[in-house]
């Protein structure tokens, strides 16, 4: 199984923060923002990693991991020509990196501490089919993408900030996808705003049946604003200091 970190986008909401460098790589507590998807990837056993950048500070990424033998991994890179293309355009580049096996898909300003070594090992098991990674929203679930799943854990709609939501659970940015998913990217037509919706990807999974959503304890979508990035700054901290993170 190959892991895919998406670290492209131009970040303009967190400008002037990202006019000197690509936002995943800002700090999070003690470290880069990067490393955390990064570490996830080495919890869940996963050995090649291709991380995804527009062209803009790209080189900042090689400069710090290199290869990533640091981490005990091996990593590529890849250039997305589009910032605004969207999510599944830049999966999409890492078709001929996955050679035909399942991926794991990490957004590079997801924090969180899940460890998802149990579920990739039993990913690896299965045939076809995709897994989302969902967490109960503590507040309005309504701004975010709303998972509805039925009592098994298989996934009966993904909505994009409903009215009225089906249920309290939302997207991370934490996907598993068969050999398929390249195939299905091909199929996918822009959205209004010009991009390849990740949303739109899922939904081929949910209508053939065969999505399936784990719940996690904790996560932060670091990137979205700058009272994000410092909930995420003071939350690992705190985790931190308590001993839950290293």
């Amino acid at each position: 199984m190959k892991g895919i970190i998406l670290a492209g986008g131009l970040a303009t909401r967190l400008r002037p923060l990202t006019w000197v460098t690509n936002k995943h790589l800002l700090p999070i507590y003690n470290k880069p923002m990067i490393y955390y998807p990064l570490e996830a990837m080495v919890r869940a056993g996963i050995k090649d990693v291709l991380i995804t950048s527009s062209l803009d500070h790209s080189g900042h990424f090689e400069n710090l991991l290199k290869t990533g033998e640091d981490f005990g991994l091996q990593l590529f890179y890849a250039i997305q020509s589009n910032p605004k293309g969207g999510i599944a355009e830049a999966i999409a580049l890492a078709d001929e990196f996955a050679k035909g096996e399942k991926v794991l898909v990490i957004l590079g300003d997801n924090i969180f501490n899940f460890n998802l070594l149990n579920t990739v090992e039993k990913f690896k098991t299965k045939d076809r089919g995709a897994m989302i990674f969902g967490i109960e929203a503590p507040n309005d679930p309504s701004q975010y993408g709303v998972i509805e799943i039925d009592k098994n854990g298989k996934v009966l709609s993904i909505e994009e900030k409903p009215e009225n939501p089906k249920s309290n659970i939302i997207q991370t940015g934490i996907y598993m996808y068969d050999h398929r998913v390249f195939d299905f990217i091909q199929a996918l037509a822009p959205s209004k705003r010009g991009e390849l919706e990740v949303t739109d990807l899922n939904n081929i999974y949910v209508k053939e049946g065969s999505m399936e959503c784990e719940i996690i304890d904790w996560w932060v979508d670091a990137g979205t604003s700058f009272d994000e990035l410092l909930r995420a700054n003071n939350l690992v901290a705190e985790k931190v200091k308590s001993g839950e993170l290293l």
